[in-house]
Parts: C-alpha cells; structure tokens; sequence
C-alpha cells in the first residue's frame, strides 16, 4: 500500500495508511502512518467495537492533518481491548496442502475395454457407450 500512496501523494492527493506491523511500514515507506499495537488484520479494532473504531478513526484523522515529516509513523495510544494477552497465543501454521494423488486411469494409445463382452461390441459398433467408433481409432 505504501507504493499506492507514494503515487497518489505525487498527484496532490494526501494519503495516511494505519499499520500494524511496524516493521512491515517502516520497510515499505508509506508517506505517513499511523501504528496500533493490535494483532494483524484488526488495525481498526475488534470488529463491533463501534466506540473505539470511532476514537482511531478520529485520531488517524487528526494525525493526517499534523504529521508533515515524509515517512513518518505515529503510534496512536489506543491499547488493544483486554491487554496484551493476543500477543502470547499461538500463530496458526500455515497448512501445507498435501499433494493431490492423482487416481486417474493411465493414458494408453489402444482403447482399454472393461469387459470383453464391451470390446466386442465396440467392435461390431453396437456399442452405445463408445465415443468414437472402432473404424475411427
């Protein structure tokens, strides 16, 4: 997102990105932000949380009206809701999918018949399951 602001700040249009992964906007140099420490993908809040969403939206607001120094990151002082306790749990793995196994029939260059009464009347064109007609193979 930092590049996508970088852009629109060149066309006169002020930009304010709320992070939170430190590390993540100060690599990536977004003209100015603002960092909550909250777990990722909660950067607003806890969802429902309408008071506090209201507070960070006014103060990143606010923030984007003072905050004149290229680069800079301004930490809003909002605590994440029950403490700090979301930085201990566990991170999800991500799943490595298992290879599918792949189950299908090998290709062969001659028609494979289930039964020999099915080659036979492949043979003689009585058969209604057949796609191409033996004359055509």
């Amino acid at each position: 997102m930092g590049l996508i602001a970088r852009t629109l700040e060149s066309r006169g249009i002020p930009t304010l990105s709320l992070s939170c992964a430190r590390s993540i906007t100060e690599a990536v140099k977004p003209p100015r932000a603002v960092f909550l420490d909250f777990p990722l993908g909660r950067t607003a809040g806890p969802p429902g949380d309408r008071p506090l969403q209201r507070r960070i939206l006014l103060d990143a607001l606010a923030a984007l009206e003072t905050m004149t120094r290229p680069g800079a990151i301004q930490d809003l002082p909002h605590p994440w809701p029950g403490g700090n306790a979301w930085k201990a749990e566990p991170k999800p793995r991500p799943r490595q999918a298992a290879a599918p196994k792949d189950e299908r029939t090998a290709r062969l260059d001659q028609p494979q018949y289930q039964t020999q009464e099915d080659q036979q009347a492949a043979a003689a064109g009585a058969c209604r399951g057949c796609v191409f007609p033996p004359e055509n193979l």
